[in-house]
């Protein structure tokens, strides 16, 4: 910062800190669990319409649409999306089923580390340890580990955890019903194998082209695959557009702080966890609140 000896308006975020104006923002959009979350909706939305005097069940949202989750407003369904990825994050996170669970209470709680800029280091995590127990170092022979860490190792999910602006396409509310949605922040966890890769790929691309990916577009489709029981899920195509670049603006300077400011305030929290071993003496609202920033509805499982 003491490098700064001119007036960059084109660096608000630094700028501001300079200025000594960083404590003056608003905290609209510091709180880590209100940002809107995006995935794949795997499964149609079935409604009624009335064919020949008669109520008929027809798909009114289709399988295989992006879905964005507007905390208290309601949850928006497009048939491809366009993002602006602000920035990139990973994580590890495991569901650990509670096979005791009685009715109406949790079926499983969610293990899960801290968010970093890449999985090379060991990540601590909610429970006290390191990785969601995922053991440091690559594993050459998986068969050759006891059934017991296999089965641990299965549970363990990489997650690749995506800001930025997101434009749904055809957009439509659960009923079906067309409707207006402006240009939204989003976060997008992707912990699916195959979609984890997909995504990574036009990352790749601008690091190699030394471009910043809050300067280009990603075109969002999805692509149908068959269970063996026969239901269908889906799977994103990405397609990234290098051909035009887009020019920054304090709005968006002021929302890249703000999803920092998300981050570190998640972060803070695991490691409080962390420091207090497995939860201990954490309050069940506290706990109800970390819960919030992952989303349960894992893309893998359905998968």
């Amino acid at each position: 910062m003491s490098d700064l000896i001119t007036i960059d308006t084109n660096n608000y975020a630094a700028m501001a800190k300079a200025m000594g104006m960083s404590g003056e923002s608003s905290s609209e959009g510091k709180k880590s669990n209100t940002l809107p979350r995006m995935r794949i909706n795997h499964s149609p939305i079935m409604g009624e319409t009335e064919m020949n005097g008669k109520n008929v069940k027809v798909e009114v949202v289709n399988g295989g649409t992006y879905r964005l989750d507007k905390p208290d407003v309601d949850t928006y369904y497009g048939s491809s999306a366009i993002i602006r990825p602000f920035m990139q994050r990973f994580m590890y996170k495991r569901f650990v089923k509670n096979t005791s669970a009685k009715a109406g209470e949790p079926m499983g709680s969610y293990h899960k580390t801290v968010m970093a800029d890449n999985l090379n280091i060991d990540l601590k995590d909610n429970q006290g340890g390191f990785n969601c127990g995922k053991p440091a170092g690559y594993v050459k022979d998986f068969k050759s580990l006891p059934i017991a860490s296999q089965d641990l190792l299965k549970q363990i999910k990489r997650v690749r955890v995506i800001f930025g602006l997101i434009t749904l396409e055809n957009t439509t509310n659960e009923k079906g019903e067309a409707v207006e949605l402006q240009e939204s922040p989003f976060i997008w966890e992707i912990d699916n194998r195959d979609a984890f890769k997909t995504l990574g790929e036009p990352f790749t691309k601008l690091a190699q082209m030394k471009r910043l990916p809050v300067q280009h577009n990603i075109m969002l489709t999805t692509e149908e695959r068959k269970l063996p029981n026969g239901n269908s899920f889906y799977l994103p195509n990405a397609s990234l557009d290098v051909t035009k670049t887009v020019q920054l603006t304090d709005n968006d300077q002021e929302l890249f702080a703000n999803f920092m400011a998300w981050i570190q305030n998640y972060n803070e929290y695991i490691i409080n966890e962390w420091s207090t071993k497995s939860g201990q003496n954490i309050s069940q609202s506290d706990k109800d609140t970390v819960d919030s920033f992952i989303n349960i509805d894992s893309e893998e499982e359905v998968a």
